[in-house]
């Protein structure tokens, strides 16, 4: 991978190596961070927005040879998550009409938004598709995103949502069933981690994933010793558990089970996105 542009994890991040671009899809425009050439990757970032952590993995799939799409879905871009303005920001998705945070079995209406940049990203950039990862808030929106034929790359980074039914996926049955049948049909997969003492993302949602899409759903569950304990106040005091596979808790070392997340994540873009002869 090449040597990437480092910043620090503790201040915010001003995304210089970026480029934002106003994207109007649907009737709606957002900030979208660009960077990078190669096949598309969307990122999505986790709550409480694009955090310096977001940033660095967004550069690692840079690096790695893609171009990242990198939508502000809410929060503060580049700012690092701190407890009062992170709850905020919070409160405010909750009750967003874009975001169902509550509701066990439906799909967010921002995910079709997120179709769309999606379709625009591969019209764009080419190749055979487009790659996708949620990450807590927006964990499960990636599979939503397989409604859209473009995305080929689907991860489910501790998918969180919905809040208060930790057994369900978020995600309409007749959405499941067709992203079932898609992955059977164009013989695909989907790649989900999670920590194994995460409360926000339990066992159950894992269940329930693998009981809808059978072995097209690919588990990865780390042990609670491999987060990161360095991370910052909203993480600490609010999340206050094992969490963030690739970005708050990842641990940027050799032989860290985190870090080979990462790159197993990097390989399933490479080996769906690459043009093959």
């Amino acid at each position: 991978m090449a040597a990437m542009t480092q910043h620090s994890l503790n201040t915010d991040d001003p995304l210089q190596d970026f480029q934002p671009r106003q994207m109007a899809l649907d009737g709606v425009t957002r900030v979208v961070h660009v960077a990078g050439t190669g096949p598309a990757v969307i990122v999505m970032t986790e709550m409480p927005g694009i955090s310096p952590h977001v940033a660095r993995f967004s550069r690692w799939v840079r690096d790695a040879g893609f171009t990242v799409y990198m939508p502000s879905l809410f929060g503060r871009d580049g700012a690092v998550p701190q407890v009062e303005e992170g709850v905020a920001v919070f409160r405010r998705a909750c009750a967003s009409a874009e975001f169902r945070a509550f509701a066990a079995d439906e799909a967010s209406p921002v995910t079709q938004w997120l179709r769309s940049l999606a379709r625009l990203a591969h019209g764009e950039c080419g190749g055979p598709g487009v790659g996708a990862i949620g990450m807590c808030f927006t964990g499960n929106f990636a599979l939503s995103m397989m409604l859209e034929a473009a995305v080929l790359a689907p991860v489910l980074s501790q998918p969180t949502l919905p809040l208060e039914h930790p057994a369900a996926t978020g995600i309409a049955a007749g959405d499941l069933a067709a992203v079932k049948e898609r992955l059977e049909r164009e013989d695909l997969t989907v790649l989900a981690y999670r920590f194994e003492g995460d409360k926000w993302c339990r066992a159950e949602r894992f269940a329930a994933f693998a009981n809808a899409l059978g072995p097209r759903f690919i588990a990865r569950v780390l042990p609670d010793s491999a987060a990161s304990r360095d991370t910052p106040p909203f993480f600490r005091d609010v999340v206050a558990s094992p969490h963030s596979v690739v970005t708050a808790h990842l641990i940027d070392e050799a032989g860290q089970p985190t870090l080979a997340a990462r790159d197993e994540i990097l390989e399933f873009f490479a080996l769906r996105l690459r043009p093959r002869p």
